[in-house]
């Protein structure tokens, strides 16, 4: 790895050891920013698995740290509820006056109702025909590259190749694409408080792109030929076309963050984890048929969504302590993603595990993401297409990764690299 990678750290972040048990606050964006969490995870898993924070910008809340416990949360929605009117499934509870229910935020019968309109565009039968349309974008994309040249991989490879796909996805026009990229942005970061100023501007955002999409929803409410986009499936769905304008664009954007930050994410971790493990990156020179085991682990180790939050239905015991009915309970995937008891090594990582797919990012139960399949495919032809046109030379990181002040989007906005001629 370049020497240029390594940067000094916010010195002003609290050594996670030298603190009390009791003051940890692992939802502090800033420690994300930093990427100065992982010593607050590993102690929390030692210590204090199911671990209790009285204060913080989000109020109290339980953090869940380690693995199996974390299964156990997230397959039990019957005691740990998603209900967007109990607070959503972000640490930040839903905002009063700017409220967006979305299938994700739901329990059964709504949820599952709601989620079966869509899943048809990740079947499979569809998958395989988006395949050659994705190889050849992702062709073109990386076609396009400067050569001995640095240049950023977030905007020229992560943005552009999941934002056409999400524009294939919808349906969108074409030409107006990027906008997709700043609403996905603009939706994300409302999981961190800003000032007044700013929330009236992502506010006013998010009403814009509530009026793109309410106009591409009339143009196909009626369409007599069976829409294959997501806008049609919505606009004729009998579990959503009913829907009132807020639940509409809670669900659009769902779907555009989901199709969005966490694959592009994961394009951009995977270049910077093999960069930060030149052996692994040999190994898949070497072997590229090592593109398959690779993709989860990638998946894993970046873990592109942080949390997912529940809140609990009644009294109940997790992890030798009291849940009370209506606690915040987070389940942190980043950690349990890193739990020695569970995965082997798991702080390394290792392109060619045994068991690759043994990881959280994706969720279990009812919620387990519906585009995890999309997700997969657009990062193994994208690293089966890079080993072609480079199969002797790695791309480069040749400076520190800009990460995204955000508890719950592991991401990047910026990340240069260079490609040796």
């Amino acid at each position: 790895m370049s020497e240029t990678l390594v940067a000094a750290r916010d010195k002003s972040i609290a050594d996670a050891y030298a603190i009390p048990l009791e003051k940890i606050d692992v939802s502090n964006p800033e420690l994300f920013r930093a990427n100065a969490i992982w010593p607050y995870f590993e102690r929390l898993r030692r210590e204090d698995p199911v671990h209790y924070c009285k204060e913080s910008e989000y109020g109290s809340f339980w953090s869940v740290t380690k693995y199996k416990d974390i299964m156990h949360v997230d397959t039990n929605h019957g005691i740990y509820s998603s209900e967007a009117t109990l607070g959503g499934v972000a640490l930040r509870n839903q905002e009063e006056g700017f409220f967006l229910p979305m299938f994700i935020m739901m329990d059964p019968p709504k949820h599952d109702a709601q989620r079966k309109v869509v899943s048809p565009i990740v079947a499979p039968g569809n998958l395989a025909k988006l395949e050659g349309t994705i190889r050849e974008r992702a062709g073109n994309i990386l076609d396009s590259l400067p050569v001995n040249e640095t240049f950023d991989w977030v905007d020229r490879v992560s943005i552009e190749l999941t934002t056409q796909m999400l524009a294939t996805l919808f349906d969108f026009p074409w030409e107006e694409r990027r906008k997709l990229t700043r609403w996905s942005d603009v939706a994300a970061a409302g999981t961190a408080f800003g000032d007044e100023e700013t929330e009236k501007a992502r506010r006013n955002e998010l009403r814009d792109c509530a009026a793109y999409f309410t106009e591409l929803w009339n143009q196909r409410v009626n369409a007599t030929e069976p829409g294959n986009d997501l806008i049609t499936m919505l606009a004729q769905g009998e579990a959503t076309k009913n829907m009132g304008p807020m639940e509409y664009l809670g669900n659009v954007l769902l779907l555009i963050v989901g199709g969005n930050d966490t694959t592009r994410n994961s394009i951009t971790g995977g270049l910077l984890a093999l960069n930060e493990n030149p052996v692994q990156y040999k190994k898949l020179r070497d072997n590229p048929s090592l593109v398959e085991s690779m993709v989860p682990e990638i998946i894993r180790w970046q873990t592109p969504l942080s949390h997912m939050r529940r809140t609990a239905l009644q009294d109940t015991e997790l992890g030798g302590k009291q849940i009370k009915k209506g606690d915040k309970v987070v389940m942190w995937y980043v950690s349990g993603n890193r739990d020695e008891e569970a995965i082997e090594n798991a702080n390394s990582f290792i392109i060619d595990r045994k068991h690759p797919r043994q990881h959280l990012s994706f969720g279990f139960g009812i919620h387990r993401c519906v585009g995890n399949r999309l997700a997969e495919m657009q990062l193994r032809v994208v690293w089966e297409e890079i080993l072609k046109r480079w199969p002797d030379k790695p791309i480069e990181v040749v400076g520190e990764p800009t990460r995204v002040f955000s508890n719950l989007i592991k991401g990047y906005s910026s990340m240069p690299v260079r490609i040796p001629g």
